[in-house]
């Protein structure tokens, strides 16, 4: 008389190769949503309190929200995050420019790709002091190369005006390696035998790289522009290490401004912090559905 086999067992044999990739999965969603999940409906539930960190919550509705629509240093942090992201783009075509060039065969390539890689490896926070020396009025290169060119002195990161944009050109720095690297590895998987019968129909020069080479390039502009548009919305180590926000709060951003407001010695409001947290956040998820929306048409459509 055979053994009865277990309900459970049974159960698994039939339906194995439907469970076990949800199995594998498991793992990485139970961190997704403890690690990711949780503390964004955390946040958004935080921001319609009033709270410093410690005591009990006081529920105020919207009322850090309609604060915030009336903070002069939101739409100063505002203004300076949309100059970061439009600016920060930059480094996608730059990273493209500089990718063709290190894709070819010349002496003393690896060389040069060690030097466009080296602001890749290194931490931001050694970015903002390099160029934190390089922007200062009494030693600094660039400071000297304005005297010399001009006969005055410029402070860029103690100037209003000029400020934010010699931070972004500081993070400009390491964003544009970035970008090297992803589009050298998409260069490394296009397909040649495209590239050659482009060749021979007589394409050319920049009739080959726009119609052949970047729309093979898709997927790697698709990744460099939300990794470039996130990174210039979160931007808080350079603008924490060369100015703290400064002059006047005229250099910071919204997620400084956030770290300011509920984490600094200026006041842990945390409820407050947590609605500036919000928008950058709704800011981020607007900006990366576009991208995705886009990329299924295009994926549609070919």
């Amino acid at each position: 008389m055979s053994e009865a086999v277990p309900s459970s067992t049974g159960y698994w044999k039939k339906n194995q190769q439907r469970l076990a990739p949800w199995l594998f999965l498991a793992p990485g969603m139970a961190m997704f949503v403890i690690y990711v999940l949780f503390p964004i409906i955390e946040s958004i539930w935080i921001s319609f309190h009033d709270w410093d960190g410690l005591g009990d919550k006081v529920w105020i509705g919207l009322g850090n929200y309609v604060e915030l629509m009336g903070d002069d240093s939101f739409y100063t942090s505002l203004k300076n995050n949309v100059l970061w992201l439009v600016l920060y783009l930059l480094s996608i075509p730059a990273g493209l420019a500089v990718a063709l060039f290190l894709n070819q065969t010349v002496t003393g390539i690896r060389l040069y790709k060690s030097l466009f890689f080296f602001p890749f490896v290194i931490s931001q926070v050694v970015v903002g002091l390099i160029f934190t020396w390089f922007y200062a009025p009494d030693f600094g290169l660039f400071s000297k190369l304005i005297e010399n060119l001009t006969g005055q002195q410029i402070a860029i990161l103690a100037d209003e005006r000029f400020v934010t944009y010699g931070i972004i050109v500081a993070g400009l720095w390491p964003q544009t390696a970035y970008c090297i690297i992803l589009y050298l590895t998409g260069l490394n998987n296009i397909n040649p035998e495209q590239v050659e019968a482009a060749r021979m129909d007589g394409a050319k020069g920049i009739k080959l790289l726009w119609y052949v080479v970047l729309p093979q390039l898709a997927p790697a502009t698709f990744i460099a522009m939300v990794v470039t548009v996130i990174g210039s919305l979160r931007s808080f180590d350079l603008v924490s290490i060369m100015t703290s926000g400064g002059p006047y709060g005229s250099s910071q951003v919204l997620s400084y401004f956030m770290y300011e407001q509920a984490l600094s010695e200026y006041g842990f409001r945390m409820g407050y912090g947590a609605a500036i947290a919000v928008v950058l956040f709704l800011i981020m998820m607007i900006f990366i559905t576009l991208f995705i929306v886009r990329m299924l048409m295009q994926e549609r459509n070919s």
